[in-house]
C-alpha cells in the first residue's frame, strides 16, 4: 500500500541522496511497529536473520542490503516531517476516496494526551540544578499536567480526527508535555502540500476542549481555514459582543449537537491508538525518536483501517488482530 498511494513530494534537499529512499525506511519502520520490536537493533536483526519468512519482509521492504542499526538510529532522527505530510495525505484520502460518509464531511475533531516518558521520571527539583540522578532518564521529556491523569512526565501527542461512523486521524503532531494546546493548534491545522483536509469546502466545523479557547485561533480558523471552532466558553458581566456569539452558538442546540461529538469521536480515537501500539509509556528515548515512532504508529493505524474499508470490512477499525502476522 505505501508503494501505491500518491503521497506528497517532498522538496529536493542539497547533498548527498540517501541511499534508501524514505519509502524504504518508512517500510522498514513499520515491520518494527508491526511485530511490536523494540529498538532498532533489533529491527536490524529480524530483518537480518537467514530464513525464509525474514527474506520475504525485507523483499517487501524494497531492501537489497539490510541498513545498519546506525543508519535507522540516524533516519528515525529525521524522518518525523515527512511521516507528518504522509498522515495529511492519508486524512484527505479518506475524504476524497469517499471513505467517510457526505454526512460526517462537516465536522472535525481536535484533542491531545498526554504519554510517559520511558524509565525513570527526572524530577522539577534536579532538573532546575542540571542533575541526572539515574541513568535511563530521557532528558527530552517534561512535565505536563491532565485534569484526568495529574502529572506526566513525558511527551504530548496532538491529532485531529473525523467524527461519526469512521473515525480517523487526519493530522498529528508530537510536542514535550508541558506545550500548550493552543500553541499547537495552528501548525496541527496547517499544511504544506496541497493534501489538507482543511482546503476541503466540505469542512465547516472544528470541535475543541477548553484549552483551545484562544482569540487569536478563533480568526485563523474562520479566515484562514474558512471553518469555525466551536469550545466550550462561559458567559461573563465583561464578556464581548464577539465571544457573546460564540457562547450563543455553543450553547444553541446546533452548537450542543456538534459539540457532543468530541466524546465519541477523537476522545475514544486516541485511547485506541496508545493501547494497539502500546506507545504510553513510549518504546524510545528522545524527542525525534519518539515523535518518529508516535507519528509512525498514526499513520499505521490510517493504513490499516484504509485496507479494511477497500477491503469492505465490516468494523474497518477492528486492528489490533492484524498486529504480529503476515
Amino acid at each position: 500500500m505505501i508503494g501505491y498511494i500518491a503521497w506528497p513530494t517532498a522538496p529536493r534537499k542539497r547533498g548527498r541522496p540517501y541511499v534508501y529512499s524514505p519509502t524504504v525506511i518508512l517500510r522498514c519502520f513499520i515491520v518494527r511497529i508491526w511485530f511490536r520490536l523494540d529498538s532498532n537493533n533489533g529491527l536490524h536483526i529480524f530483518l537480518n536473520t537467514d530464513c525464509q519468512y525474514n527474506h520475504k519482509l525485507a523483499l517487501a521492504c524494497d531492501l537489497v542490503f539490510i541498513p545498519s542499526r546506525r543508519t535507522f538510529d540516524r533516519r528515525l532522527n529525521t524522518i518525523s516531517a515527512d511521516i507528518k505530510e504522509r498522515i495529511s495525505a492519508m486524512g484527505y484520502l479518506f475524504f476524497t476516496g469517499h471513505l467517510v460518509k457526505v454526512d460526517d464531511h462537516s465536522i472535525t475533531a481536535t484533542d491531545s494526551t498526554l504519554i510517559r516518558a520511558k524509565g525513570c521520571v527526572w524530577h522539577k527539583s534536579s532538573m532546575k540544578k542540571g542533575i541526572v540522578p539515574c541513568p535511563g532518564i530521557d532528558t527530552d521529556a517534561r512535565w505536563g499536567y491532565s485534569h484526568t491523569k495529574g502529572w506526566v512526565f513525558g511527551y504530548k501527542l496532538h491529532l485531529t480526527s473525523t467524527t461519526g461512523d469512521l473515525v480517523v486521524p487526519l493530522t498529528a503532531y508530537v510536542t514535550t508535555a508541558n506545550v500548550p494546546d493552543n500553541k499547537i493548534y495552528i501548525p496541527l491545522t496547517s499544511s504544506h502540500s496541497s493534501f489538507s483536509v482543511f482546503s476541503l469546502p466540505s469542512v465547516l466545523y472544528m470541535i475543541a476542549d477548553p484549552g483551545y479557547d484562544d482569540k487569536n485561533l478563533y480568526k485563523y480558523s474562520k479566515k484562514i481555514l474558512g471553518i469555525d471552532l466551536i469550545c466550550p466558553v462561559k458567559r461573563y458581566k465583561s464578556t464581548s459582543k464577539e465571544r457573546l456569539d460564540l457562547v450563543c452558538f455553543y450553547q444553541s442546540v446546533l452548537g450542543q449537537a456538534i459539540y457532543s461529538q468530541r466524546r465519541i469521536s477523537i476522545e475514544p480515537l486516541i485511547e485506541h491508538i496508545k493501547s494497539v501500539f502500546r506507545i504510553d509509556p513510549l518504546p524510545a528515548r528522545g524527542f525525534h525518536k519518539v515523535s518518529a515512532i508516535a507519528l509512525i504508529s498514526i499513520l499505521l493505524y490510517q493504513l490499516m483501517v484504509y485496507y479494511n474499508c477497500k477491503n469492505d470490512e465490516s468494523n474497518p477499525k477492528s486492528i489490533k488482530y492484524m498486529l504480529g502476522t503476515w
